[in-house]
Protein backbone atom coordinates (compact mmCIF):
# COMPACT_ATOMS: atom_id res chain seq x y z
CA UNK A 1 0.00 0.00 0.00
CA UNK A 2 2.90 2.34 0.65
CA UNK A 3 4.01 1.93 -2.96
CA UNK A 4 0.59 3.04 -4.18
CA UNK A 5 0.66 6.15 -2.01
CA UNK A 6 4.12 6.97 -3.28
CA UNK A 7 3.05 6.59 -6.92
CA UNK A 8 0.02 8.80 -6.31
CA UNK A 9 2.16 11.50 -4.71
CA UNK A 10 4.64 11.29 -7.59
CA UNK A 11 1.86 11.68 -10.16
CA UNK A 12 0.47 14.65 -8.24
CA UNK A 13 3.93 16.25 -8.14
CA UNK A 14 4.38 15.74 -11.88
CA UNK A 15 1.01 17.34 -12.55
CA UNK A 16 2.08 20.35 -10.47
CA UNK A 17 5.15 20.71 -12.67
CA UNK A 18 3.07 20.54 -15.84
CA UNK A 19 0.71 23.12 -14.33
CA UNK A 20 3.68 25.47 -13.98
CA UNK A 21 4.35 25.08 -17.72
CA UNK A 22 0.72 25.83 -18.55
CA UNK A 23 0.80 28.89 -16.26
CA UNK A 24 3.99 30.13 -17.93
CA UNK A 25 2.31 29.88 -21.33
CA UNK A 26 -1.06 31.34 -20.34
CA UNK A 27 -0.08 34.14 -17.94
CA UNK A 28 2.54 35.59 -20.26
CA UNK A 29 0.66 34.82 -23.51
CA UNK A 30 3.55 32.99 -25.17
CA UNK A 31 3.90 29.40 -26.24
CA UNK A 32 7.68 29.20 -26.01
CA UNK A 33 7.84 27.67 -22.49
CA UNK A 34 6.08 24.59 -23.88
CA UNK A 35 9.27 23.76 -25.79
CA UNK A 36 10.55 21.96 -22.69
CA UNK A 37 7.80 19.33 -22.93
CA UNK A 38 9.72 17.14 -25.42
CA UNK A 39 12.66 17.23 -23.02
CA UNK A 40 10.34 15.91 -20.29
CA UNK A 41 9.31 13.06 -22.55
CA UNK A 42 12.74 12.08 -23.86
CA UNK A 43 14.88 12.64 -20.73
CA UNK A 44 14.15 9.33 -18.94
CA UNK A 45 14.16 7.18 -22.09
CA UNK A 46 17.94 6.54 -22.38
CA UNK A 47 18.15 5.47 -18.75
CA UNK A 48 15.11 3.21 -19.01
CA UNK A 49 16.41 1.56 -22.19
CA UNK A 50 19.92 1.08 -20.79
CA UNK A 51 18.59 -0.32 -17.54
CA UNK A 52 16.46 -2.84 -19.43
CA UNK A 53 19.44 -3.79 -21.61
CA UNK A 54 21.84 -4.27 -18.67
CA UNK A 55 19.26 -6.32 -16.74
CA UNK A 56 18.74 -8.72 -19.64
CA UNK A 57 22.34 -9.15 -20.75
CA UNK A 58 24.32 -8.51 -17.59
CA UNK A 59 26.86 -6.45 -19.52
CA UNK A 60 29.16 -3.79 -18.10
CA UNK A 61 28.07 -0.35 -17.01
CA UNK A 62 29.47 1.56 -19.98
CA UNK A 63 26.06 1.57 -21.68
CA UNK A 64 24.42 2.81 -18.49
CA UNK A 65 27.06 5.54 -18.14
CA UNK A 66 26.35 6.71 -21.69
CA UNK A 67 22.60 6.67 -20.99
CA UNK A 68 23.03 8.76 -17.85
CA UNK A 69 25.20 11.20 -19.82
CA UNK A 70 22.50 11.59 -22.51
CA UNK A 71 19.82 11.96 -19.84
CA UNK A 72 21.83 14.71 -18.14
CA UNK A 73 22.25 16.43 -21.52
CA UNK A 74 18.45 16.53 -21.82
CA UNK A 75 18.11 17.85 -18.26
CA UNK A 76 20.71 20.59 -18.70
CA UNK A 77 19.22 21.58 -22.07
CA UNK A 78 15.74 21.92 -20.60
CA UNK A 79 17.10 24.00 -17.73
CA UNK A 80 19.08 26.26 -20.08
CA UNK A 81 16.35 26.82 -22.67
CA UNK A 82 14.17 29.24 -20.64
CA UNK A 83 17.21 31.26 -19.61
CA UNK A 84 18.37 31.56 -23.21
CA UNK A 85 14.87 32.55 -24.35
CA UNK A 86 14.63 35.18 -21.61
CA UNK A 87 18.00 36.72 -22.49
CA UNK A 88 17.84 36.85 -26.28
CA UNK A 89 17.46 39.14 -28.14
CA UNK A 90 18.68 41.79 -25.73
CA UNK A 91 16.27 44.58 -26.76
CA UNK A 92 13.08 42.50 -26.67
CA UNK A 93 13.44 39.00 -25.16
CA UNK A 94 11.45 36.09 -26.54
CA UNK A 95 9.87 35.36 -23.15
CA UNK A 96 9.70 37.38 -19.95
CA UNK A 97 11.65 36.40 -16.86
CA UNK A 98 8.45 35.44 -15.04
CA UNK A 99 7.71 32.81 -17.65
CA UNK A 100 11.32 31.65 -17.47
CA UNK A 101 11.11 31.25 -13.68
CA UNK A 102 7.86 29.31 -13.93
CA UNK A 103 9.43 27.06 -16.54
CA UNK A 104 12.51 26.53 -14.38
CA UNK A 105 10.28 25.67 -11.42
CA UNK A 106 8.46 23.16 -13.60
CA UNK A 107 11.78 21.65 -14.68
CA UNK A 108 12.93 21.20 -11.10
CA UNK A 109 9.61 19.70 -9.97
CA UNK A 110 9.34 17.27 -12.88
CA UNK A 111 12.95 16.09 -12.67
CA UNK A 112 12.69 15.57 -8.90
CA UNK A 113 9.58 13.51 -9.66
CA UNK A 114 11.56 11.44 -12.17
CA UNK A 115 14.29 10.93 -9.58
CA UNK A 116 11.71 9.78 -7.03
CA UNK A 117 10.21 7.39 -9.57
CA UNK A 118 13.57 5.84 -10.40
CA UNK A 119 14.39 5.48 -6.72
CA UNK A 120 11.03 3.79 -6.13
CA UNK A 121 11.17 1.40 -9.06
CA UNK A 122 14.84 0.44 -8.93
CA UNK A 123 15.31 0.21 -5.18
CA UNK A 124 17.20 -2.72 -3.79
CA UNK A 125 15.17 -5.24 -1.85
CA UNK A 126 18.02 -6.06 0.51
CA UNK A 127 17.48 -5.62 4.21
CA UNK A 128 20.88 -4.93 5.72
CA UNK A 129 19.42 -4.37 9.20
CA UNK A 130 19.48 -8.10 9.90
CA UNK A 131 23.29 -8.26 9.78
Amino acid sequence: MAGMKTLLSLSFTCSVGLTFIVLACVLYKVGWPALVLPFFLFAPLPTLIANRYTQNTGSSNSGMDLAIFVTMAFVVSSLALPVVLARSPVKEPTIEWGAAFLTLAADVVVYITYLGFFMLVYQEDHNYAIW
